[in-house]
């Protein structure tokens, strides 16, 4: 529901959002509460001390404060519980409430302050449970103010005041074109949007150079989160509880759909083509654009025996040795490189850990086993390739012979086009192939680097026709459809599982935000209860909630009225919400640019049921899959560790090993496997 209106201000929680923090303050100030009348009855209300007047009232005034606390806070754990996200008409007087626990600071910081001065003037001669007790009673009273203010930052809105009802909107896929009081309106909020944005970047990336290309990556970063989050007025809770629903939804789906048979080959691949020649490369590969993340994989995946390994190399100073080498900790990022390949000093042409915005690590090197010359690129590691992932405007990628719109995503194209000048302009192709010219040219790279693997190999593609790509987790939003096709004769994507990397684009966001909006206005539960069965769902699993709706199938129309007489979760017209009530709807428009996968996508699934216990045995199994697969994004708890590299290496090694692996990271060691 819309943030909740207290103080003049738009606050960036809702009147539902009090049940928890309400719950556990009362759990706190009940016991409190408790101690003290513990205390104030052992003793009869006589102390035998000095002050023991000041004492007595102000345990008697403690215990009056404290049970007044309690009682508004049952208040407004009960009103904040009523009604649904939608439907915050039984919470209209949580804002009258929120005013009477804010007036109760008043009196607990005076009692507060007069427990102070007892302790440090008149507690001579009292027994030191006694003193004790008032102490840790001002101490608790300063600690709960303190969280309060902490939290009243946290839930701070720079954008909070109270905005003016927009004009009425115009019919379904008609927009004014005129500057009406309206878009001005609209347009002065998203400008104020994305300058605070902007302020959150710089906040967060304060140590990093504040230089032009830093400041054109915050402005274009800003543009994209102001516009994504302009158009609703969802708070926090309201996505997360979106989001416990949806994996419930499509937890169901899964279990009534039939067992999906497998695609031995890809439409688009040459008859003939073996699916296990190709999942044998992309295993070998996949430990290239492991080992390009230099230590700290390394030591995640070794745990006991990589630190031994690599502490020699990591204490001193091998700069001169490594000459081919270039950035910081050079020798940690290099003998793991060794340790994890198994390739020798000499096989390598070219090393950097060099790392700025839109400046990854890579390095090339000779793998003789497959007479090749490899160039694997580095995933994300940095906050600096964070800002990389997250430029995800278009950007014009002309390639010759390619007929159709030609677009990529423009942080992923600006670092393909460093790596692309460091090999062709500093002649670094040029030596390796001077030292083998009848080996093929093999590009490869995990996450960011597979999504800047495969624009290198379209750029190189021209002056290396028999070049091949290998990217592994790559982005959903790389590449304009008519690149995608093209890139499928040289270009095969890895995808495991329910990875969310490969699903995530702007508009698969935007469908996410859609489904969102419509699953929280339809459901008829409480949000306590929705996050509360979704964590144990999460937790410990069990069957789906059917979670019943009492307003199924309404559409836009219907969603941007006034819901009993409160604000509605859209405030503005976006083409994202075209039709509510049918996610095929011919009216549903994608306001940006599509983006696509690369080339031909293998992707991985486990058999069996998805939970298991950790020390379970699971199998692999891997099929051609069609880039429509990945339009839209799946809930799932292992939507962030399916994209470890680790997980993919251990998935492949699993399918052309065919043996089981252990679900237990631990149990995994990659070193087994790592020998070339």
């Amino acid at each position: 529901m819309p943030g909740m209106v207290v103080f003049g201000r738009r606050w960036g929680i809702a009147s539902d959002d009090l049940v928890f923090p309400g719950c556990f303050e009362m759990f706190v100030r009940v016991l409190w509460w408790i101690g003290t009348l513990i205390l104030y009855t052992y003793h009869g209300g006589n102390f035998d001390c000095n002050g023991k007047g000041v004492l007595h009232t102000y345990l008697v005034g403690l215990l009056v404060v404290l049970g007044l606390i309690i009682l508004s806070l049952w208040a407004i754990v009960y009103v904040s519980g009523q009604g649904t996200i939608t439907n915050p008409g039984p919470r209209r007087s949580i804002p009258a409430l929120v005013y009477l626990r804010a007036l109760l600071y008043i009196p607990e910081l005076v009692w507060a302050c007069m427990g102070a001065v007892w302790v440090s003037d008149d507690s001579k001669g009292c027994d030191l449970a006694t003193v004790g007790s008032v102490i840790a009673a001002v101490i608790a009273s300063w600690i709960i103010l303190l969280f309060t203010a902490v939290g009243v930052v946290f839930v701070f809105d720079p954008l909070g005041n109270p905005r003016p009802q927009p004009p009425a909107m115009e019919p379904l896929g008609v927009r004014d074109m005129e500057s009406t009081e309206g878009t001005q309106f609209f347009s002065t909020a998203r400008s104020l949007a994305a300058k605070v944005w902007e302020s959150r970047l710089r906040l967060l990336c304060c140590f990093l150079p504040q230089d032009e290309s830093h400041r054109a990556a915050f402005s274009s970063i800003s543009q994209l989160f102001s516009g994504f989050f302009s158009d609703t007025d969802l708070v926090p809770s309201d996505i997360a509880a979106g989001l416990a629903l949806l994996h419930q939804e499509q937890d169901k789906m899964e279990l009534s759909r039939d067992p999906d048979e497998i695609v031995p080959h890809s439409p688009s691949s040459p008859i003939g083509e073996d699916l296990e020649t190709e999942l044998e490369k992309a295993a070998h590969w996949m430990q290239f654009a492991a080992a390009a993340y230099g230590w700290p994989l390394y030591i995640f995946s070794n745990p006991l025996t990589g630190p031994c390994k690599l502490s020699g190399d990591c204490c001193r100073s091998r700069a001169a040795e490594y000459d081919i080498v270039g950035g910081d900790h050079l020798g940690c990022h290099f003998s793991s490189i060794l340790q994890s390949t198994g390739l020798q000093y000499r096989d390598f042409i070219y090393v950097s850990f060099h790392n700025q915005i839109y400046e990854i690590p890579f390095f090339v090197a000779l793998d003789h086993k497959q007479e090749a010359i490899l160039v694997a690129i580095r995933g994300t590691l940095s906050l600096k390739d964070v800002l990389t992932d997250l430029s995800a405007e278009c950007e014009n990628l002309p390639i010759e012979g390619v007929m159709g719109a030609c677009y990529a995503h423009k942080g992923i194209y600006q670092a393909a086009s460093y790596i692309y000048k460091k090999l062709v302009t500093d002649g670094i192709l040029n030596q390796a192939f001077s030292v083998a010219p009848e080996y093929k040219l093999v590009i490869t790279g995990h996450s960011l680097g597979a999504g800047t693997a495969s624009l290198l190999a379209l750029l190189l593609r021209n002056s290396f026709p028999n070049l091949q790509c290998y990217a592994f987790s790559p982005p959903g939003g790389l590449l304009s459809k008519a690149l995608a096709d093209y890139s499928k004769d040289f270009v095969v994507s890895v995808v495991l599982g329910k990875d969310l990397v490969p699903r995530l684009s702007i508009p698969n966001m935007e469908d996410l935000k859609r489904r969102i909006l419509k699953i929280v206005s339809n459901c008829n539960k409480p949000k306590y209860r929705i996050l509360l069965q979704g964590c144990w769902y999460e937790l410990f699993g069990g069957d789906p909630d059917d979670f019943p709706t009492e307003m199924d199938n309404r559409r836009e129309e219907e969603l941007s009225q006034p819901l009993l007489g409160e604000e509605s979760l859209m405030i503005r017209h976006s083409s994202s919400y075209q039709s509510l009530a049918s996610d095929d709807s011919p009216a549903h428009k994608a306001a940006y640019l599509p983006l696509f996968l690369p080339g031909r996508i293998m992707h991985i699934t486990e058999d069996g049921p998805s939970r298991r216990s950790c020390f379970s045995q699971v199998r692999y199994r891997a099929e051609w899959a069609n880039e429509t697969s990945f339009r839209s994004i799946l809930i799932s708890p292992r939507m962030l560790s399916d994209h470890m590299p680790d997980a993919v290496l251990r998935a492949l090694y699993s399918l052309t090993s065919e043996r089981p692996y252990s679900l237990c990271p631990s149990s995994v060691n990659m070193s087994q496997h790592n020998t070339i």
